[in-house]
């Protein structure tokens, strides 16, 4: 069985792996498909869409579904929509997904002068010689303190001064749900509810999420995921049938900065089959 992973990063936002190295990496690992859904922009598209014919001529197909990661507000938190099969010349989308990096970016500058405060020497020019010209987000910041010995590893960072209750971090400004669910229509793209089970709702307000997001015409709900336990991937499959949502699946693979998640198979309990993707086209 051909097996895929719909929900990839590179380092074109908080991956560690080219968009290349990933479609590489996928050909060796016998994926069939992924989507490369990077932050807030689609810049990686092409590379890993060149990267995938090269892949096909040396006889290793990988198809790659063009996506994003769009991140917007819902009761006071973030939670994430993705965005597959979007059209990556669509210019209400690409403008969008620029005016959410240059918010990001302003978030950015009040958050490294917030943890300078606390004797921490990051700057985002500092932050960007590291990274280049990724899509800078808590994850590089964490990265870079463990590099430089302010913390031991990326949790203890996320711990001790980047979650949402540190007084170091600055809340960013969101897209709505409904103008996100609507430019990746507008994009000829579905919208997907990105793990759902990862915003710290309970399994009622879950459904209330899903119930609210279905009524602004989201498409589907990604109940298969790396972090997935007993019964949950059948709950959110429940949720799918009731509010007639298709289910997609991924890894959420973040190469090194998500070191124990797999390209494909997360922590080593996924298994997402090509009829998936066949299933969330037939939406298109």
């Amino acid at each position: 069985m051909n097996y895929i992973d719909l929900h990839v990063h590179s380092n074109i936002s908080d991956g560690t792996l080219s968009p290349s190295e990933v479609v590489s990496l996928a050909a060796r690992s016998h994926i069939a498909a992924i989507a490369l859904t990077d932050h807030d922009t689609l810049d990686g598209i092409p590379e890993a869409q060149a990267a995938s014919l090269f892949q096909g001529q040396q006889g290793h197909p990988v198809r790659v579904i063009p996506g994003t990661e769009i991140s917007v507000s819902y009761r006071k938190k973030d939670i994430h929509i993705l965005g597959l099969f979007v059209d990556t010349d669509n210019a209400a989308l690409y403008q969008a997904l620029n005016k959410a990096r240059l918010k990001r970016e302003e978030r950015n500058e009040k958050m490294t002068g917030n943890l300078r405060s606390a004797g921490i020497d990051i700057t985002v020019e500092k932050l960007k010689e590291e990274e280049g010209e990724a899509v800078l987000t808590r994850a590089h910041f964490a990265k870079f303190m463990v590099k430089y010995g302010y913390c031991r590893t990326i949790p203890d960072a996320f711990a001790r001064y980047l979650n949402n209750d540190s007084p170091y971090y600055v809340p960013r400004e969101y897209l709505s749900p409904e103008k996100a669910i609507t430019l990746i229509h507008e994009a000829g793209g579905l919208s997907v509810l990105a793990h759902p089970l990862l915003y710290k709702f309970t399994l009622e307000e879950v459904e209330q999420m899903v119930a609210f997001l279905a009524g602004l015409g989201i498409d589907g709900i990604e109940a298969i995921y790396s972090s997935n336990t007993g019964f949950d991937e059948g709950r959110m499959r429940h949720l799918a049938n009731k509010y007639n949502l298709a289910i997609s699946g991924g890894s959420d693979f973040h190469g090194a900065n998500k070191p124990d998640l797999n390209l494909g198979t997360g922590r080593g309990n996924l298994k997402i089959p090509y009829s998936i993707l066949e299933k969330l086209e037939e939406r298109i």
